[in-house]
């Protein structure tokens, strides 16, 4: 890891724009009416990145007049593409626009590319233009790209959910207003792989291990997806749902990335309870997209705690 942001990391984003700029969206949608219901439509939407690539993605709106805030699910590191995140209330698709994109190599958009799981976070190291997250970082900001030009959304209520894309699409674009992140491997990846058997991060070392002789290469290519080079680009209001303070993504290890966000920065400590900290998230969430006064869109199992 180095102490200030690498050499060439303004001209390899810039790259990945220019690339994007000369691929049109040629977005295409068709109704799902089995996943719609009187309040809300369900859409299938096929979106191009670099490549250029055909990407799927599930698009939600509510049925009104009234434009809404959005939640854009950013692709995670998994094969399972779902329409809301598993263990989100439903109701959440009655009050947002919402957005969820496969990048490629996830199901729903693995044609020609289907990725490996474990093995895409490591797919094409080789080198800096071979490695796979270069297209996976450009499909997160199409996606965005995609949502913007919808007419149902209120362009000052964007939120980026979900794990480290969250963040790099907040630092490239600013259209994303708030961001919902809990990191889990772009942060001083090398480091903090070595300190882990867990994936996704042991990933990492597994690659190095059978790849000894790529350590140096490896680090260099990581540092331009480095969050800790990204965050002084990040002007969203920001929640970072870190791990518990023994673990590899505490508040402490994320200091030095919360503290160059420029955006209002809120940090929770996990509690280990998937049911404490998404009643957190969601709590902050309702309060920032839909007003103090509302009531956090929780499973019903959960309501009696709101």
């Amino acid at each position: 890891m180095t102490k200030k942001t690498p050499p060439g990391f303004k001209n390899f984003w810039d790259s990945v724009d220019e690339d994007l700029a000369h691929i049109p969206i040629a977005a295409e949608t068709e109704h799902i009416p089995m996943r719609s219901t009187e309040k809300y439509d369900l859409y299938g939407v096929r979106i191009t990145s670099v490549g250029p690539y055909r990407l799927f993605g599930y698009l939600s709106i509510p049925k009104t007049d009234e434009i809404h805030p959005a939640i854009y699910y950013v692709p995670k590191n998994a094969s399972v593409h779902e329409i809301i995140p598993q263990g989100t209330a439903i109701a959440v698709r009655e009050h947002y626009v919402t957005f969820s994109l496969a990048c490629r190599g996830m199901r729903n958009s693995d044609k020609p590319y289907a990725a490996m799981y474990p093995g895409q976070l490591t797919d094409g190291l080789e080198s800096a233009e071979s490695y796979v997250y270069r297209g996976i970082v450009a499909d997160t900001i199409r996606g965005l790209e995609y949502i913007i030009t919808r007419p149902e959304i209120d362009n000052d209520r964007i939120t980026a959910w979900g794990n480290d894309n969250a963040l790099l699409v907040a630092a490239r674009r600013k259209q994303i207003t708030h961001v919902v992140t809990q990191p889990a491997y772009l942060f001083d990846t090398i480091k903090n792989s070595a300190t882990t058997t867990s994936y996704p991060l042991a990933e990492f070392s597994d690659y190095l291990r059978l790849h000894p002789e790529r350590t140096s290469q490896v680090a260099e290519i990581l540092e331009m997806y480095n969050l800790r080079w990204h965050a002084p680009y990040i002007k969203a209001k920001t929640l970072v749902r870190a791990s518990e303070r023994e673990g590899i993504y505490s508040p402490s290890k994320l200091a030095e990335m919360n503290e160059k966000i420029v955006g209002e920065v809120t940090i929770h400590e996990s509690e280990r309870s998937s049911f404490k900290d998404g009643l957190f998230a969601e709590k902050w969430l309702t309060r920032e997209m839909l007003g103090p006064k509302a009531t956090p869109i929780v499973p019903e199992h959960w309501q009696d705690f709101v």
